[in-house]
């Protein structure tokens, strides 16, 4: 079983980020450092243990600055005010950015397995099914892509977010919530996902699969982006990079996520082992993820989610050919 302190040793300190001496005002001008909101997950993570950027850049003049957060909704807020330069979330809250006129640009993609991210119930839970959600108490983050998964799941399973109890509550409030039986659902996404699962008590109620697509997405600043150009591509390319070589080491690549993270080995490698796993499926923004951001913005409009309705394409940014 994964002990509460493991847990909260993965739950990093959003409000800690914010009241960091880096968080200045963003600029257009060519850049001296390049400041990024990272989540103990993923290709950044791995990027930042190795030293990546940090070599990539030196060269140029360029320091890199690294600021820890729980979730996307705050790093995108830092990110669309200026406080920020780079980021990666998951696929929601972009929209929430762009509705408040964040200035930030899609600036990359990545991709995973829809494994990746589910609704837990405890094991001895009466909840079988998506059906028996109705009237329960179920938490995720609001504006994260858990909203997403949950959204979709309950319409699965007959039901609306109305017909639930529905929690917004950041990843370490939700995990202790769940442990205590506080909560009857849980939606989240890996890692939080594999520690929880780790808990003989803990069971999957529905995964991603067949539910959502597993679009995640780097964002970046919008004036540091139009100053910086190159600085975007060339880290976007270095990323793809770290990737392709951490998916084809995934014993040494285990090992580095757990020093990182503190979540043991063995769950480290449930992450990185989901079906469709790839962490070197790193590019610039394509179309169909264009079109499934659209249609994901659309329906939150639709449901009253969203407050206003969003044109993507309106903050998509993709590098001028050489």
């Amino acid at each position: 079983m994964i002990s509460r302190r493991q847990t909260l040793g993965l739950l990093g300190a959003t409000a800690a980020a914010f009241a960091l001496p880096s968080l200045r005002p963003a600029r257009a001008a060519a850049a001296t450092s390049l400041r990024i909101g990272w989540q103990k997950n993923g290709v950044l993570a791995l990027a930042k243990r190795k030293g990546a950027l940090e070599k990539l850049l030196s060269g140029r003049g360029i320091s890199v600055e690294w600021s820890e957060f729980t979730s996307g909704p705050p790093l995108l807020e830092a990110l669309g005010a200026g406080a920020l330069d780079f980021g990666a979330t998951g696929d929601v809250p972009p929209l929430f950015a762009q509705a408040a006129n964040g200035n930030l640009l899609y600036v990359g993609l990545y991709t995973g397995s829809p494994e990746s991210s589910a609704i837990l119930v405890r094991k001895d839970s009466p909840i079988q099914t998506l059906a028996d959600l109705k009237g329960k108490k179920v938490a995720f983050k609001r504006g994260s892509s858990a909203h997403n998964v949950t959204v979709k799941a309950l319409r699965k399973g007959g039901l609306t977010v109305n017909d639930v109890q529905a929690l917004d509550l950041a990843p370490p409030d939700a995990s202790a919530a769940f442990k205590t039986g506080a909560i009857d659902a849980w939606s989240i996404w890996d890692p939080y996902l594999a520690i929880a699962e780790a808990d003989p008590d803990t069971r999957i109620l529905a995964t991603a699969r067949g539910i959502v697509g597993s679009f995640s997405y780097f964002l970046a600043n919008g004036d540091f982006t139009k100053g910086n150009p190159q600085v975007i591509t060339d880290v976007i390319a270095e990323l793809a990079k770290v990737g392709a070589a951490a998916q084809s080491n995934l014993d040494d690549t285990v090992t580095a996520l757990s020093q990182i993270t503190g979540v043991p080995a063995d769950v480290t490698r449930v992450t990185l082992t989901r079906p469709g796993s790839d962490l070197g499926s790193v590019s610039t923004i394509t179309d169909a993820a264009v079109a499934y951001q659209q249609g994901l913005a659309d329906e939150f409009y639709n449901l009253g989610i969203v407050p206003k309705k969003l044109t993507v394409t309106d903050i998509v940014w993709r590098p001028k050919a050489s």
